[in-house]
């Protein structure tokens, strides 16, 4: 199968797979967050269905902010997803936040989760859908996305690198395959990670250590609007290096995961779903366990590069034709 675009029929939708690395730092099975972000319903409707599904308590900080505590899968957040929200209970403020659901997403925020219970999550999307959530495919201005927040396999370079090379060389791919909407390109957070920063995983990015990671990624792409915004974990690997080198208010707090931001939540869309959007990314950390692959995938690259002519879409091809054959897809 050599068609990009039929390239996702073998990618599940309802069968999560494991992770090549099932375990993390402390030797416990790596779990992942999932935000999903959708229009449509109230915080208070959609706390009302987490409940419903996964049990638990409904607490309320403010109207616009949240908490199912107690359920099956942990505490849930549901918040309006807007810097205002902090404001909340001003009456000004809340009028604006009220009015703002227009355009702004409401927010859900789950506990660390098994991949298998990515299923569930899937379920709840289908209470969301018929209860009258929409998601990005339903309004031309509804920039919404899903993040999912993989817990890392390690926290040293061995642990990291590889995986970090391996979204660099398979982004375009990763796009290809599944294009984004049209009007979403428009939007800043689904730009690209910067060829050159792919140039320098895929010449020198197998001897880096943490550091040089840092120190080129807060140099050539120093924003969280990216696909997979790494400033989260190196933050939480190093926070002072990180911090003397960035824009404080791109810093958010860190955390020992891959913050891997979906440029679409395509809520109750046919051939979509999270289980769906976790399988795409385990394809990236099965490249990364595979040393060969990712080494011939980085010559692959560099050659790629010295033709000058090559673009993105050629790249993606040429990714398609070696990903095709190889040994990822079970």
């Amino acid at each position: 199968m050599t068609d990009l675009t039929e390239t996702r029929a073998r990618i599940p939708l309802e069968k999560p797979w494991p992770l090549p690395l099932a375990k993390g730092p402390e030797g416990k099975p790596r779990r992942v967050g999932v935000e999903i972000e959708l229009a449509g319903l109230t915080e208070a409707q959609t706390a009302g269905l987490v409940q419903a599904a996964w049990g638990g308590d409904v607490r309320t900080q403010t109207d616009h902010d949240l908490t199912v505590t107690g359920g099956a899968l942990g505490d849930v957040g549901v918040e309006l997803d807007i810097v205002l929200r902090d404001r909340a209970g001003n009456v000004i403020a809340d009028k604006l936040l009220d009015w703002s659901r227009a355009v702004v997403p409401v927010e859900i925020v789950t506990a660390p989760l098994l991949p298998a219970d990515l299923a569930r999550v899937d379920r709840l999307i289908g209470d969301l859908v018929a209860a009258g959530a929409e998601g990005s495919q339903d309004g031309l201005f509804y920039g919404f996305g899903m993040h999912l927040n993989p817990e890392v396999a390690g926290t040293d370079a061995t642990g990291i690198l590889p995986v970090v090379r391996a979204y660099g060389l398979m982004e375009d791919w990763l796009r290809a395959i599944d294009p984004i909407d049209p009007s979403r390109r428009l939007l800043p957070f689904v730009d690209p990670w910067p060829q050159t920063l792919v140039d320098l995983l895929a010449t020198e990015g197998d001897a880096w250590d943490l550091d040089d990671l840092l120190r080129a990624y807060a140099r050539l792409t120093p924003t969280r609007n990216r696909g997979l915004d790494l400033l989260p974990l190196l933050e939480h690997l190093r926070p002072a290096a990180l911090s003397a080198l960035m824009d404080p208010d791109m810093l958010k707090g860190g955390r020992p995961t891959y913050h891997y931001r979906l440029p679409e939540a395509r809520l109750g869309a046919p051939g979509w779903s999270a289980v769906y959007e976790w399988n795409r990314w385990v394809l990236i950390e099965r490249v990364a366990a595979d040393p060969d692959l990712l080494a011939h995938l980085a010559e692959l690259w560099r050659d790629h590069r010295d033709s000058l002519t090559g673009t993105r879409g050629d790249w993606a091809l040429r990714v398609q034709a070696t990903l095709g054959p190889a040994a990822i897809w079970s």
